[in-house]
């Protein structure tokens, strides 16, 4: 894992020690491709049901989960493509209401298939705040946040990696759209957000940017 530099916190809610391991991700669901391409749509409005970690870890595998070993790093392929295998991209959990895990902001460590607890409490709606008061962000029980450190890839392709990052962001999120529409949950791709508001609240890297937030829940139909 790469070594990161956090902006200080109070040594309360610094738990970066806490790591939770998620359940193994299904890889025979009962929706097939076509279906869930055929029925994603963007959710903006959730109900107030949880999550459960078996879902949370399923979007997260979804998103930049290890699918087959090689690569440059140890940990192997993951599902969404890189270009060189540098994998800039950064993913995390804001957990309002999920079962089985603490109210807290988490990064995704794909290797481990595990969560790693940054800091405890509920910032939705200072994050809501920073995304121009979108109250998805605030009533979803569960929030992907994807960020990027553009400079694994821009070592390798200068500016030009700058695009390739975009592109790989976006293959996440529709990832993300699809493993949500196959366990029956919604999601919306948010990229209206304040970049420097963001990291301060959640306390990213200055290395990092803020690329999307994607709020998950069950739709409020």
């Amino acid at each position: 894992m790469f070594t990161r530099l956090w902006r200080q916190e109070p040594e309360s809610k610094l738990q970066t020690s806490q790591t939770v391991k998620l359940p193994e991700p299904n890889l025979n669901g009962q929706v097939s491709v076509e279906q869930a391409l055929y029925k994603r749509s963007s959710v903006r409005t959730y109900s107030s049901e949880p999550m459960t970690l078996e879902q949370v870890g399923q979007l997260l595998w979804a998103a930049q989960g290890i699918t087959r070993p090689g690569g440059l790093k140890s940990g192997g392929y993951r599902s969404a493509p890189s270009a060189g295998a540098l994998y800039p991209l950064e993913v995390y959990v804001l957990a309002g209401k999920v079962e089985g895990l603490a109210s807290g902001f988490y990064h995704y460590l794909p290797e481990a298939h595990a969560l790693e607890c940054i800091w405890n409490g509920d910032k939705r709606t200072e994050l809501s705040r920073a995304a121009l008061g979108q109250e998805a962000i605030q009533d979803a029980p569960g929030i992907l946040v994807l960020s990027a450190i553009f400079e694994r890839t821009t070592v390798k392709y200068g500016e030009r990696g700058i695009q390739y990052v975009h592109a790989e962001v976006g293959s996440a999120a529709q990832n993300i759209y699809l493993q949500a529409t196959a366990l029956n949950l919604g999601t919306v791709y948010i990229g209206a957000f304040y970049d420097e508001q963001v990291s301060e609240v959640l306390g990213l890297s200055e290395e990092e940017v803020p690329l999307c937030i994607m709020p998950v829940g069950h739709p409020d139909n």
